[in-house]
């Protein structure tokens, strides 16, 4: 006779392998509704890139319920990658939000059954207002598809959902519809690295691709130097002073003539030991490695990182001595 502890664990066992073949179905699901979608992207998806690329608003995005979450999500990929767009919430629309809509927009409605009412109230308004209307649902005979200036179809088979109820594969082929308009027209505008990190510059890329040696770079009393002719031990000093690890050697007009640093200091004591006579132009580096200020932070990471050191000197575009940089100060400005 089995046990009680058994039969839970065959029970538990029944239970997690019912859970992987429900998610390995709804996953296989949701891929063909998404694989079905390709055949039918052709002139109408053409059509609506085209409207998108002639507007001269923004482009203003609605759904409700979780059409509207897909919308939401749609209007900020299209916001950060080139097409200016906004969500505005069909309820809300209907009691003063409609006011944000012009005629140089073009707007897109979102619906899998094409029905919604919430969306079907606002359409002869949004039409007076002189707006192109794009409709994206899952009925190509609905009236929000029939209202539309282009319709794109985005109906799905089933949903994952066992009881055919909840939105599941129609949203996640909407969400993919969305992402394929917003690549196109991505790359229609020809939208670049640099353009996406002007529209995230609290990302990483924002900060690798915008942030300047001009903004991370010490300054002014912070920067290490000493003038040609000094006496070696001064120039120990000043290191010790500035805390970089180096110091910056210049002649009479600014311009940078050498740099001695740490690793030349233990380099010369390994050779002697008896400093106060000499004076820095016969210890420093006279070909020290340097970046200039209006290079990206990350070209002076890359630079660090090849020639295996963690301070440079700044110059300016005549070649004078503008700043210094420490790996830390990339390392807080998060670009390294």
């Amino acid at each position: 006779m089995e046990r009680p502890e058994d039969q839970a664990i065959v029970a538990s066992t029944l239970s997690s392998q019912r859970l992987v073949t429900r998610a390995r179905e709804v996953l296989r699901i949701e891929a063909d509704a998404i694989t079905r979608l390709i055949d039918r992207i052709g002139a109408p998806f053409a059509s609506a890139c085209e409207l998108i690329l002639a507007c001269h608003g923004r482009v203003v995005v609605s759904g409700m319920g979780k059409s509207g979450h897909i919308a939401r999500k749609l209007a900020a990929t299209l916001a950060s990658t080139g097409t200016p767009a906004f969500f505005v919430h069909p309820a809300e629309a209907s009691h003063g939000d409609l006011g944000m809509v012009t005629r140089e927009d073009v707007f897109i409605a979102l619906s899998n059954s094409g029905r919604t009412d919430e969306l079907l109230a606002i359409l002869t308004p949004v039409r007076r207002q002189g707006a192109r209307l794009i409709a994206m649902t899952g009925d190509a005979d609905s009236p929000l598809a029939r209202a539309a200036d282009v319709h794109l179809d985005a109906r799905v088979d089933k949903e994952a959902c066992p009881l055919n109820l909840a939105p599941t594969a129609s949203t996640t082929a909407a969400l993919a519809l969305g992402d394929a308009l917003a690549v196109a027209l991505l790359d229609a505008r020809g939208f670049g690295a640099e353009d996406f990190a002007r529209s995230h510059p609290g990302g990483s890329l924002g900060r690798r691709l915008l942030t300047h040696v001009r903004d991370v770079m010490r300054t002014g009393e912070a920067v290490p130097q000493v003038p040609s002719g000094a006496r070696l031990t001064e120039a120990i000093l000043e290191m010790s002073r500035r805390r970089m690890g180096m110091t910056t050697v210049v002649g009479p007009g600014g311009e940078l003539v050498g740099v001695f640093t740490d690793g030349d200091l233990r380099r010369l004591l390994e050779r002697t030991t008896v400093l106060g006579d000499l004076v820095i132009d016969e210890a420093m580096s006279r070909t020290p490695t340097t970046v200039q200020a209006d290079d990206l932070a990350i070209q002076a990471v890359k630079l660090m990182e090849d020639r295996r050191i963690t301070q440079l000197p700044v110059l300016d575009a005549s070649g004078r001595l503008a700043g210094a940089l420490h790996l830390h100060d990339l390392l807080l400005a998060r670009v390294a």
